[in-house]
């Protein structure tokens, strides 16, 4: 067996990563005259907002300032967010994004995405807008903004935007050691990325996105804030006194399938707001008392075949439970995955050896763990987000090619058969 040896290694410097965060921020500032800070309120991100601005304020710069404000947030963050604002408004360009938004809702079948800001239900809106300079509410303020589309969308639009007339910067406050995913953004060699550095990434015309604090620690960030006596949100203060250790606190969107473990602690730190989303995003209090469950409930860690049942029936019979919405655009997804499993000679088999936690591993156990964990761009088959202005035409097209297809399922099955 030949040895595995990683292409990228983890080399150690005499300098410290707060000293070389702040050379990669006066860097950034000699190379682009256009620079925006993707700002979340988080840990992360106002550890380099203020890193950024030091910078700014010493050279006589404005910079913008990115938040996408997800409506259904902690009062704490909100807060926080404005505090930074206020005490920057004199050397920033404020874009606070107050836009319906499309994120998945994993807590809820019923309704598998959720739309912050959607005027269709403002009595039920966890708050009213913010108040205050760069608040944008207008739907025409952004020339490619499309009505509710996904998060991911945006920010690459908001990309390729901001970088059309000339060369511009995104301040990214992500770090590589909190996910392989974001390891991959950073360390990945087929990427562009400006004169050479590893830590940029080229977004969309002109546009690189910059990530100064890529090798930080979790314990490097709260070094930075005892150490300078700066901001942070008052979140994590609850957090802690709620047991959480300093590698558990996490505020993002809370109702993805990852995410959804931490909506237990809204009622805990905030319980006026999360009385106010347990009214506005459907599942919210079913997925604060099951998230950390194991099993069928919510497809977490081991699941079980009920009796009588092989996967692949099962995978029928959670098909034929769902809306027909939903039913329809999982069954599309499931299709695809079958054809090409038949076009490439790969048997899918009822279950097999680490299927579910083996992205190579086809199964119809992997397919039941999807559809139990609400898993609506099936990332777990290894999908990714189609894009909403695209959908429409995504649905017709599969409708044609379900019908060239024919009945997949038996075909997939004969393959199993003669494997």
């Amino acid at each position: 067996m030949t040895e595995f040896v990683p292409r990228v290694t983890k080399k150690y410097l005499a300098q410290n990563v707060y000293d070389a965060a702040r050379e990669r921020i006066k860097w950034t500032f000699d190379e682009f005259d256009r620079i925006c800070v993707s700002y979340s309120g988080g840990k992360d991100s106002s550890a380099m907002l203020h890193m950024v601005m030091e910078e700014a304020i010493r050279r006589g710069r404005k910079v913008h300032v990115l938040f996408i404000d997800w409506e259904a947030q902690y009062k704490l963050l909100i807060d926080h967010v404005q505090h930074c604002f206020d005490i920057y408004s004199d050397h920033i360009i404020p874009f606070w994004v107050c836009l319906p938004l499309t994120t998945t809702n994993a807590t809820s079948v019923i309704e598998p995405e959720w739309v912050c800001w959607e005027p269709e239900k403002r009595d039920l809106w966890v708050r009213d807008f913010p108040v205050g300079d760069g608040v944008i509410t207008d739907s025409d303020f952004f020339p490619f903004y499309e009505s509710k589309m996904t998060f991911e969308d945006f920010i690459q639009a908001f990309g390729e935007w901001f970088g059309k007339d000339e060369l511009s910067a995104c301040m990214i406050g992500i770090r590589a050691n909190e996910s392989l995913n974001r390891f991959r953004t950073l360390f990945n060699t087929r990427k562009g990325v400006w004169k050479g550095k590893q830590f940029t990434t080229l977004v969309g015309n002109q546009c690189y996105n910059v990530y100064p604090i890529y090798d930080w620690r979790t314990e490097d960030v709260w070094t930075y804030f005892g150490k300078f006596n700066k901001a942070y949100t008052a979140v994590y203060d609850r957090m802690h006194q709620a047991g959480l250790t300093i590698s558990q606190m996490r505020i993002c969107e809370p109702y993805g399938d990852e995410q959804r473990k931490g909506l237990w602690l809204y009622h805990v730190i905030e319980p006026q707001t999360w009385n106010k989303v347990v009214c506005r995003v459907a599942g919210a209090n079913n997925g604060a008392l099951y998230a950390h469950e194991s099993g069928n409930v919510l497809g977490n860690l081991s699941i079980k075949l009920p009796e009588g049942y092989t996967w692949k029936s099962f995978s029928e019979f959670l098909l034929n439970t769902l809306p027909p919405k939903t039913s329809l655009h999982y069954s599309n997804k499931i299709a695809v995955y079958l054809k090409w499993c038949l076009d490439h000679g790969v048997a899918v088999p009822d279950e097999a050896p680490n299927d579910t936690s083996n992205k190579d591993v086809p199964s119809w156990r992997r397919v039941c763990k999807m559809l139990l964990k609400n898993d609506y761009w099936c990332r777990t088959l290894s999908f990714s987000p189609t894009k909403n202005a695209a959908y429409s035409k995504y649905l017709e097209l599969m409708k044609r090619r379900r019908e060239e297809w024919g009945n997949l399922l038996e075909k997939v099955s004969e393959v199993d058969e003669h494997d």
